[in-house]
């Protein structure tokens, strides 16, 4: 997401509840495997949470992660894993308010179009339109 002199260069993980508002927002440079973003997100899961990831976030050790902390997870396998892991499909559609949550913060054209050339003030400028679509779904509530 984002674009800088060299093109998409920029990762950006986002940890959302079933509402598809963010709670924890980590960015990675592009290169790297998506499973080391998600060290950073997996830490304070409340109990009894069920994680919605893609195929990138398909490891053991993420896996293991998650159930340790006493919640779930729904990541479908790769097409080379040998054991399978118990996978809802119907659950799996949920995950398109993560999707929604991506469309929204691009809305805001600093973050669409990646003004900043440091990651920690492109991180800021996210939390901002965080920020803002928090306070749009409070708003509306009152």
């Amino acid at each position: 997401m984002g674009r800088s002199r060299g093109g998409l260069t920029t990762k950006v993980h986002a940890l959302t509840d079933s509402r598809g508002l963010p709670i924890k927002l980590v960015l990675t440079p592009g290169q790297t495997h998506d499973a080391k973003g998600a060290a950073m997100l997996l830490t304070g899961l409340p109990d009894g949470c069920v994680l919605l990831g893609d195929k990138a976030y398909d490891a053991d050790w993420i896996r293991e992660r998650i159930e340790a902390q006493g919640a779930a997870a729904n990541i479908p396998d790769k097409v080379n894993r040998k054991h399978r892991h118990c996978f809802s499909k119907t659950l799996y559609k949920e995950r398109n308010r993560i999707e929604r949550f991506f469309n929204r913060i691009k809305h805001f054209r600093r973050v669409a179009t990646r003004f900043e050339k440091h990651a920690a003030n492109y991180l800021a400028m996210i939390k901002l339109a965080s920020i803002r679509i928090w306070l749009r779904v409070n708003e509306s509530m009152t």
